[in-house]
């Protein structure tokens, strides 16, 4: 019986694959994340062994797991493309058009360049129909409503890539039959495409009806339209592109992290190269925290903030809710490449308070006292760090737009000694903010927790960006 398995990365919104075959009991995964063990789970649930690891092409979002899972499992071999490829790892390597069997259905690669010089798809086939795909897996090429953006190799090769992804778009992909299901490498949210498709899934003829990269007549409207389209390449992409072509390290286990005194935890966080992750709730960290902690919630979205915010090699110290968490917070963090870890708080804050250590608050302002304080005081700044098209769509009257983003180096343009408000879309990314602002001496930092939402919610008014250059 042929079997597929979507496992969703909630946080980076990556999507790998399982497919297998329970006759011969076959199996593959396509794009593993770096904790693999959900791969070895889904093959004893179906009673296969994973035979083949196919990687669709060099990743920029999250660390591979195919060295991991080959590692693991013993009888798995990773196949690589051989087409402008730049992995630096042994691998077999694949060519376009080549066929791997599994018994009932085959795997046909497709050499499918534009996000990547090297990307491949997948199409999968029946057996007694080799040559008409059912479905396929599209990796970074072709998403949900979108597809895979040209220009994460730098300048110099987007104007290449984008006219590599028209071809793949425009002679490959609708070329297939409409009934061909889709399988892309990522869900909406993820950086990797613009505005990305909430559904897992898809076919060619809702893409070719509704998709709107493949609605373009020529290729330089298309260029035009997806270069400039494209969100702002997050930081840490270009680092992972590199770990992931040299082979990223071999993770068997998680690594160890120490648990950590408070007085123990205090002596190493004056380290050179430590960073203090403060995992907690934005009001819980609000409410107490030590002295230059970053507040990055342990939620899905951790692994994408703590990839953008940190450099790979820096050292994390974690303060979380509850000790039972850290095997929770640290998968999450090694998704992104992090795997260096300088400890853990023992006992969490109630073990600092206890030991009767100095600590700092941020104030959490809600909608309604921000909304009085700008029609009683005024002598605040409103950071608004949500992302540019965010911003652009509308945005609490009166805000300044600093995407938080662009604060991981430094934070310029703002006056240490000034009072400032933060607000993002929910409030999670504006603790981050005002944690960063805190860590690097503004005096006065405040967050909206409900932000944006909480101020639509009531009913308050709002600015557009027309409005603003009235």
């Amino acid at each position: 019986m042929f079997v597929l398995e979507t496992v969703l990365t909630d946080g980076i919104a990556q999507l790998s694959y399982f497919v297998g075959d329970t006759e011969t009991g076959r199996a593959a995964v396509i794009d593993p994340r770096t904790d693999v063990e959900i791969y070895e789970e889904l093959a004893r649930k179906h009673g296969v062994s994973i035979t083949h690891i196919f990687e669709t092409h060099i990743h920029a979002d999250f660390v591979s797991g195919s060295l991991s899972l080959s590692a693991r499992l013993g009888t798995a071999e990773i196949w690589l493309s051989g087409e402008n490829a730049g992995y630096q790892f042994p691998g077999n390597v694949i060519s376009d058009g080549e066929t791997f069997d599994f018994g009932g259905f085959l795997l046909v690669a497709r050499h499918t360049p534009g996000h990547t010089p090297e990307h491949l798809s997948f199409e999968i086939c029946e057996a007694k129909n080799p040559d008409r795909p059912f479905a396929i897996f599209t990796g970074d090429s072709l998403f949900v409503g979108s597809a895979g953006r040209p220009d994460l190799l730098g300048g110099d090769q987007t104007e290449a890539l984008s006219e590599d992804l028209y071809r793949t778009l425009y002679d490959y992909y609708l070329k297939l039959d409409d009934f061909v299901t889709i399988y892309p490498g990522h869900g909406a949210g993820s950086a990797c495409g613009a505005d990305i498709g909430d559904r897992l899934c898809s076919t060619i003829g809702y893409e070719r009806r509704t998709n709107a990269f493949l609605k373009f007549p020529d290729l330089q409207t298309f260029q035009e339209f997806v270069i400039n389209d494209a969100p702002p390449v997050p930081w840490h992409y270009p680092e992972l592109k590199k770990v992931n072509a040299s082979g990223p390290e071999v993770m068997d286990r998680l690594p160890t992290i120490r648990a950590l005194p408070p007085d123990k935890f205090r002596k190493v966080m004056r380290e050179a190269g430590v960073v203090i992750l403060d995992t907690r709730s934005m009001l819980a960290f609000g409410g107490g925290h030590v002295s230059g902690a970053i507040n990055i919630g342990d939620r899905p979205e951790m692994s994408a903030w703590v990839g953008q915010l940190f450099d790979l090699d820096q050292r994390l110290l974690l303060i979380v809710d509850d000790d039972k968490e850290v095997e929770q917070v640290q998968r999450l963090i090694v998704r992104t490449g992090h795997s260096r870890f300088a400890g853990y708080l023992a006992g969490g804050m109630k073990a600092w308070e206890v030991a009767g250590l100095p600590m700092e608050s941020t104030r959490q302002v809600t909608v309604e006292e921000l909304r009085e304080m700008q029609i009683s005081e005024g002598d605040f700044t409103l950071l608004d760090v949500r992302s540019p098209a965010e911003w652009e769509s509308g945005r609490i009257p009166g805000a300044q737009h600093q995407f938080i983003a662009d604060m991981r180096d430094r934070i310029s343009g703002l006056d240490k000694a000034g009072r400032y408000i933060t607000y993002c879309a929910s409030g999670y990314r504006a603790s981050i903010a005002s944690s960063l602002m805190q860590s690097r001496g503004f005096s006065d930092v405040s967050n909206v927790p409900g932000s944006w939402g909480a101020w639509k919610a009531v009913g308050y008014d709002i600015e557009k960006p027309e409005e603003a250059t009235v």
